[in-house]
């Protein structure tokens, strides 16, 4: 057996410190989550005879260099404001883990690859819309966060592309199923967002974002406006079953997880509590991955 000595295990520990720092920087967990929803779309969409596993791993790789590539810039434009938040002073921008010039480079680098994996692999319409998010997310939500809340309407415009994505990666067009999807994951990201802004209010604050709708307040009307949007899941997931994509037994699942999501808004009208908004932001993690996987398995 050979044995390792100390420099070996120095190097080796340097070389996992800076693959971490690397993974934060294109905020891994986020990207991993919506690679998922892209490959959730593909599935969906796809009615070949034989799965075009091919197309299916471009897009899952493309998606997420394209996704990290996105996350990574974010992080370099806000790398003055993540220092003034507890949740993210820890970046490795802030941290200064990894330098500026290594985040542009990283960062120009992975994009180029996500978008030529997609352009190669996949077709040219699924490519422009992953630019197109790439731009949205960048150079207009971003900046917006600092403006007001219609971030985060710009925001899910983004973040609800990658079920779309996966859907043009599979069919190559954009047809009514394709916007359903599109829809939900549109709709949801507003309760999602808000319970977000809510319960980390103070640290946007202190970095000057304005997230919050009717005027930022955490009051009772903005808890009605995430009340109105999580109410709309409900009969928005029903389509898929209404236009032959999905059967009941997927309606009766995305009916009970809206209800259940439903339900959390009202103790929040209720109170207006940072509890009752951690229990939305939550229950809105688990919402969307539950009926993206209810869809599949009941898949027409």
């Amino acid at each position: 057996m050979r044995t390792i000595n100390i420099s070996e295990n120095t190097l080796l520990d340097a070389i996992a410190f800076r693959g971490k720092a690397y993974l934060e920087l294109i905020k891994l967990r986020l990207s991993a989550l919506v690679t998922f929803s892209a490959g959730f779309g593909f599935i969906l969409g796809d009615t070949g005879s034989m799965f075009s596993w091919g197309a299916f791993f471009a897009l899952i790789a493309g998606g997420f260099l394209i996704t990290g590539a996105s996350g990574a810039a974010n992080e370099i434009l806000e790398k003055d404001y993540d220092k003034l938040m507890k949740r993210t002073e820890n970046r490795p921008l802030p941290m200064k883990q990894i330098s500026l010039q290594e985040a542009y480079w990283f960062t120009t680098i992975t994009a180029i690859l996500g978008i030529s994996i997609l352009w190669i692999f996949t077709n040219p319409l699924t490519t422009l819309l992953g630019v197109l998010s790439m731009v949205l997310y960048i150079f207009v939500y971003t900046p917006l966060k600092r403006v007001g809340p219609i971030a985060v309407f710009v925001g899910a415009i983004p973040g609800a592309m990658p079920p779309l994505l996966g859907w043009t990666a599979a069919t190559g067009s954009i047809s009514v199923e394709a916007l359903i999807i599109f829809g939900i994951q549109f709709i949801w990201q507003f309760p999602h967002f808000w319970a977000i802004a809510w319960v980390g209010d103070e640290d946007y604050k202190n970095a000057g974002f304005k997230l919050l709708p009717s005027g930022g307040k955490k009051d009772l009307n903005t808890a009605i406006q995430i009340m109105i949007y999580t109410l709309f899941l409900i009969p928005l997931g029903l389509l898929p079953m209404y236009f032959g994509l999905t059967g009941i037994n997927s309606a009766v699942i995305v009916t009970i997880c809206g209800v259940l999501f439903l339900a959390q808004t009202f103790s929040l009208m209720r109170d207006c509590s940072r509890k009752s908004a951690l229990k939305i932001m939550f229950g809105s993690f688990l919402y969307l991955p539950i009926v993206q996987i209810a869809f599949l398995l009941d898949k027409v």
